[in-house]
């Protein structure tokens, strides 16, 4: 017969296991020396197929490879004695529980009385209730509640209890309460898994300290960095699974969650540095264990080398697990996902990058508790096969994430991490000397490893570097997807993928925390005056590579990489770029030489003036500004308005388009000429409202040209080519339109959903009344569909340029303002008046969008193209 083996899956919370017997066996014909298999499947020696009893198959067995069921078969009757298989895929979890400890023994009457008082589920009659303690971890006593065989004939059932130590413990340490706080908050409001928390207990007189009871999750804990006996694709999906979790947390929005007064926004790697130095100094000297002076070295290394944004609040700043490792994750019992994150002790609002350096210790050092070395990370001693390098990992982060490459502080979030490590384990080694330390005798460890983590933080700072410049490539689509065929015909490119990834981080983490700022000072008394945050936004911007994104000429690519970047229409091209596309297409080198190098470098702005107030300058042949050449100089005479960017006092060069030979062909008498804003006759005349938004600092402007002399050589690719630069401009100019429009019908989206998730109408939330859900499910299909007609639209004029792409193009410039109006028209409504206000961003948006419905065409032109197009392929 079979004898039933401990699972090799895991249970539990907190970084701690258990384990049911769930008769995992291995049919083994010792007389033979092979493993009996379903058909003709045979191994030798210990197999890689196990078999698992299952009533529910009539008691025939699940056999699962890798852990991955692959076949049902029935139980076989073995020719000898039956050894049983013991996985070293997951930790033997009959090590991980036992008896509990007498200095944490509680009251099981008093817990058993709260239980049936305050647990959901819980068995209204026990037989039995049993209390074991888990060996694994070394923080808040985390104990299994056992209550079984129900005399009314009830499931059996268990929970994990979480409290605090007994005795004397550091000050904000163990604090079970935020712990309860922010599991309740994301298993209640995201997708993030984690185990559903029952109740909290802040009363000392139950079982003698605060305590939470949550639910008990069945899977696998991986106690080893290193997944010794995993195969190494499963290690691969591991890690990436790993990855992804930890981005899928780092994403959370805290503001919608109920998190927003979790934990500061400023200075977090101050804090936490000075935090876990008086954690050390509290934890060791005298009448405590030894001191080691290199730690107080390391503290002042970290405060002297601190992030430069750390100060600011518009940083990388957001939910933080703070102990963020594999054995703190409970994985799906047979697949390679993540069903629970544990131990959330040391959560808090911060800088997530020190979540990532602490989740990519193993690569570094090897923290396992053991009485003799090595304690070198993967680096050192090689990186088992499968497991992705370090390099590989951070990318599947930053790419899951939307984080860029962090290789200008990488240094000091690992030094970091290292700290606080040598700090909890110099704390735990301190408890287990007062005989309170929760994971036993394993704890006399800690105070060796703790020297040993700071002499290898000093490894790590006295290294050049420890990341290579750029990320390396990783696959962000499922393996099996190769060609460019099967990956779909706007599927982007690595590089683009990286750019929008950076790009959204770069918004979410800097433009959206200023929305509000920005647009006090456009109503002050200040608002002709450049914003000093504007300035050092652009200079961040050019650090992360995200400066001047117009300027490749693959025009789908750049669709994919800014199809977002709209969601700040109001701020963030001002940020990301300088529109200097007419000079960089058809300026000479001289031209290019004067004007173009101070625009990309933002030294300067420019200002497009082409519309004029007495004829409808949708028709650009109407246009009546001229250009007279007199000697080697030209005059310029005419009125202009809905100048862009005139305003700006940062403006230098106008582009003007005016008529330099009347009596030419219809489309030969327009050109465009370079114009220095300060030429004697140039008169910004007024600032031009959009409903009531006048844009400054920006700002379009009616502006007068009298007699104004500018250099023949200012002229653009020659006379009577104004038409010809004109609609070589209109066609990118008007994609880039349509990708602003898309990004802003997609912030609408964001803050409408938020909206929604947080108010309550009639009972209940918005986003549970019908209207709204089918009101939001249609502007999602009018977005993508919106999306799509852009991308297509881009896609055509990189491979036909503007004339054959003016179709798709005019179809384009139609749909995106009519969607985004419709969308951002409802977020309004969903806000109240709320949304009308100033008090969001979403009247802006909106006043934004409806000017696209007329600028660099109206709808009507675009219709008219359109319709023209179908009667003469009609006709063809």
């Amino acid at each position: 017969m079979c004898r039933s083996g401990d699972a090799p899956l895991a249970y539990g919370s907190g970084g701690h296991s258990l384990s049911r017997p769930l008769l995992w066996c291995v049919l083994a014909e010792l007389s033979h020396g092979q493993t009996q298999l379903s058909g003709d499947q045979h191994c030798s020696g210990a197999s890689e197929t196990r078999y698992r009893h299952d009533d529910r198959l009539g008691g025939r067995f699940l056999a699962v490879r890798e852990g991955v069921a692959v076949s049902v078969v029935p139980c076989m009757k073995p020719h000898a004695d039956l050894v049983v298989f013991v996985s070293t895929m997951a930790t033997k979890t009959s090590k991980l529980h036992g008896k509990v400890a007498p200095a944490h023994r509680v009251d099981e009457a008093a817990l058993l009385r709260f239980s049936l008082a305050n647990v959901e589920g819980f068995p209204r009659q026990p037989k039995h209730f049993i209390i074991h303690q888990f060996g694994h971890g070394q923080s808040n006593p985390t104990f299994l509640l056992e209550a079984t065989g129900d005399v009314n004939g009830a499931p059996s059932k268990r929970y994990v209890l979480r409290k605090k130590p007994p005795g004397m413990i550091l000050e904000s340490a163990h604090a079970v309460e935020r712990e309860f706080q922010v599991l309740k908050a994301l298993g209640e409001h995201t997708d993030v898994p984690v185990p559903k928390v029952f109740c909290l207990c802040k009363d000392p007189g139950i079982i003698g300290t605060p305590f939470y009871i949550m639910e008990y999750l069945e899977g696998r804990i991986f106690m080893d960095p290193k997944l010794p006996g995993v195969a190494p694709e499963t290690r691969g999906a591991i890690y990436r699974a790993t990855a992804k979790v930890l981005a899928s947390i780092h994403k959370v929005n805290v503001d919608a969650i109920g998190l927003e007064g979790f934990g500061r926004r400023d200075n977090y790697c101050r804090r936490q540095v000075e935090r876990w130095e008086r954690q050390y100094l509290s934890s060791t000297g005298e009448g405590k264990p030894n001191q080691n002076p290199k730690m107080l070295e390391l503290a002042h290394w970290l405060k002297d080398h601190l992030p430069i944004e750390d100060p600011l609040r518009a940083t990388t700043i957001g939910l933080v697990h703070g102990d963020f490792r594999i054995d703190n994750i409970v994985f799906h019992p047979f697949e390679d996902r993540v069903i629970g994150v544990l131990d959330w002790e040391l959560s808090t609002l911060g800088n997530q990058m020190c979540d990532v350096a602490y989740s990519s210790l193993p690569y570094v050092v090897d923290l396992k508790l053991s009485e003799d070395g090595p304690y070198g990370g993967f680096e050192l001693t090689g990186r088992p096969e499968g497991i992705p390098s370090l390099p590989e990992y951070l990318a599947d982060y930053c790419l899951a994430s939307g984080k860029p490459w962090p290789v200008a502080e990488w240094k000091f979030y690992v030094a970091f991490s290292m700290f606080r490590g040598a700090s909890i384990y110099a704390g735990v080694y301190h408890r287990w000397t007062l005989g309170n330390a929760s994971g036993g005798e394993r704890a006399r460890l800690t105070g060796k490893l703790a020297n040993v983590v700071i002499d290898s933080a000093w490894m790590v700072i006295n290294q050049e570097s420890l990341l290579p410049k750029q990320p390396p490539f990783v696959h962000a689509i499922p393996t099996n997807l190769h060609s460019s065929e099967q990956q779909g015909k706007f599927f982007p490119s690595q590089r683009v993928l990286e750019l929008k990834s950076k790009l959204l981080n770069f918004m979410e983490t800097h433009i959206y925390p200023l929305e509000k700022e920005f647009y006090n000072r456009a109503q002050s008394s200040l608002r002709w005056t450049i914003h000093p945050e504007e300035e050092r936004l652009k200079e961040l911007a050019k650090q992360e590579g995200l400066w001047n994104l117009f300027i490749p000429l693959d025009s789908a690519d750049r669709a994919r990489k800014l199809l977002f970047d709209g969601r700040a229409l109001v701020i963030t091209w001002k940020t990301i770029g300088c529109l200097a596309q007419v000079l960089l297409r058809y300026g000479t080198k001289e031209q290019q030489q004067q004007w173009l190098i101070p625009l990309l470098e933002g030294k300067i702005r420019s200002g497009f003036a082409m519309t004029e107030p007495n004829v409808a300058s949708s028709d650009a042949t109407n246009i009546e500004c001229s250009i007279s050449r007199r000697g080697d100089s030209y005059v310029i005479n005419g009125r202009k308005w809905w100048t862009s960017g005139a305003m700006d006092p940062r403006c230098k060069i106008l582009i003007v388009m005016g008529k330099t030979n009347f009596s030419a062909a219809k489309h030969k008498q327009q050109s465009m000429i370079l114009v220095d804003i300060n030429s004697p006759g140039v008169c910004i005349k007024r600032p031009l409202l959009v409903f009531g938004f006048d844009d400054a600092p920006h700002g379009h402007a009616e502006v007068l040209f009298e007699n104004v002399r500018v250099p023949a050589e200012n002229i653009l690719l020659g006379e009577g080519r104004g038409f010809e630069i004109a609609q070589g401009r209109l066609g990118p100019g008007r994609l880039h339109h349509c990708m602003r429009l898309i990004g802003a019908a997609e912030r609408g989206m964001q803050l409408m959903v938020e909206r929604a998730l947080q108010r309550k109408v009639f009972g209940k939330m918005i986003a549970e009344h019908g209207s709204f859900l089918s009101d939001i499910a249609k502007c999602r299909i009018e977005i993508e569909r919106t999306r799509l007609l852009v991308l297509e639209a881009a896609d055509q004029l990189d491979r036909h340029g503007n004339k054959k792409a003016r179709g798709i193009l005019a179809m384009a410039k139609v749909a995106a303002p009519n969607m985004a109006l419709q969308v951002l028209d409802l977020a309004m409504q969903v806000h109240g008046a709320a949304g009308l206000s100033s008090d969001t961003v979403l009247s802006h948006l909106w006043a934004t969008s409806r000017t696209l419905r007329i600028a660099d065409g109206p709808d009507e032109v675009h219709l008219g193209t359109i319709a023209k197009l179908e009667i003469q392929r009609a006709k063809l």
